[in-house]
């Protein structure tokens, strides 16, 4: 695994974008990009990305702007998907892949919904982890009680049973995967006192009801203010490309009957369902990496 950066730019001028990556790039086929959801960062795709560099893939798993190892912005604004759809395609340009197989976890799968929607997209094929074309009211109410208030803790012992509080419907996780996910969530800020490797100005502020519109340019606003679900179906009538849909069993975010819609409007979509997992499955699990693997080789044989 190697850790690398791309430089990208606002007008608050360049920012970094830090992204592992793994295996080497071949010719005959895609590179993976896997992104992680809202308060997360790469460290969630370790374990699937060393699954896949072991099957010849390369992989590249970046922290979103404002997470993990990337730069912060001096104003929040720009923590929007317009500016991560901007970002992602520089880090597409710094692969020497002609086709990306895009998996992202619920922010990371709107992202690369976006990008796949465009004319002439690179994106040959989408891992959709938990979230569809319609965003649930309740689940972001949901995140808003947690989103931009991580507390500072005292030890990463603190830090863990924070974190199992706030993402226990990620699955059934192994004392070690806790401990594994709680070391790449913070840092030391000082000696003895750990906070979050996430901008705490990601977070709610009022709705401005300008709701799609509001979604894409300012989301975060819409973990506090908004008053409707948030309808991305206009995006999922202009992906065509095949897609794997994971969803938790237990999920708030993704409903069985969004699933169902998805299905009738794209002819190339299958469903995994994870059991003991909500929003959303952190896919740690081998038995997980299996399926995904066989799912992308199946779309390589099949449709290319």
């Amino acid at each position: 695994m190697k850790l690398n950066y791309i430089l990208c730019a606002t007008q608050e001028g360049f920012h970094k974008v830090t992204y592992s990556e793994w295996g080497q790039p071949k010719e005959d086929l895609s590179a993976v990009i896997c992104v992680h959801g809202l308060t997360r960062n790469r460290c969630d795709f370790e374990p699937l990305a060393q699954f896949l560099s072991d099957k010849g893939r390369q992989i590249l798993c970046p922290d979103i702007v404002g997470r993990g190892d990337s730069s912060w912005f001096k104003n929040p604004k720009y923590y929007n998907y317009q500016q991560y759809i901007a970002d992602m395609s520089t880090l597409i340009a710094r692969t020497s892949a002609q086709k990306i197989d895009w998996i992202g976890t619920s922010m990371g799968g709107l992202i690369g919904m976006a990008l796949a929607a465009l004319p002439n997209s690179p994106i040959r094929s989408l891992v959709l982890n938990d979230i569809g074309p319609q965003i649930p009211v309740q689940a972001l109410w949901r995140l808003g009680q947690y989103v931009g208030k991580h507390p500072l803790f005292k030890s990463e012992e603190e830090a863990k049973e924070y974190f199992k509080t706030i993402y226990g419907s990620f699955g059934i996780l192994t004392e070690e995967q806790w401990s594994y996910l709680t070391h790449h969530s913070i840092k030391e800020i000082t000696p003895g006192t750990f906070t979050a490797k996430i901008d705490p100005h990601i977070k709610g502020s009022k709705s401005s009801g300008q709701l799609v519109k509001e979604f894409f340019v300012n989301p975060h606003r819409a973990l506090e203010g908004i008053l409707f679900d948030v309808d991305l179906w206009y995006l999922w009538q202009k992906v065509t490309c095949p897609v794997l849909v994971i969803r938790g069993k237990n999920s708030d975010m993704l409903l069985p009957e969004h699933i169902k819609r998805m299905q009738r409007g794209h002819p190339n979509v299958e469903v995994i369902e994870i059991e003991n997992a909500g929003h959303a499955p952190i896919l740690f699990e081998s038995r997980e990496h299996e399926k995904i693997a066989h799912w992308l080789n199946s779309v390589e044989s099949k449709y290319f």
